[in-house]
């Protein structure tokens, strides 16, 4: 199963490894692809993860998420 982020507030390479690092830390997130030009986050899951788990993971870095598809 994949699921689509979209975040605002990454603007450059470090951004996206640390958003990468901390969703791939779920036990459910398999991988990441993080673009921080694009402003999304692909995941591929392997069980359940919430919604609010993801946003949460993200937020907490200070990133903003607008939407999860």
């Amino acid at each position: 199963m994949t699921v689509t982020m979209k975040i605002e507030g990454m603007m450059c390479g470090h951004c996206e490894a640390s958003v990468k690092k901390a969703l791939e830390a779920l036990d459910s997130v398999q991988s990441a692809e993080v673009s921080h030009e694009k402003g999304t986050a692909l995941l591929t899951l392997s069980g359940e993860v919430s919604v609010d788990t993801l946003r949460q993971t993200v937020e907490d870095l200070d990133y903003k998420v607008i939407g999860i598809e």
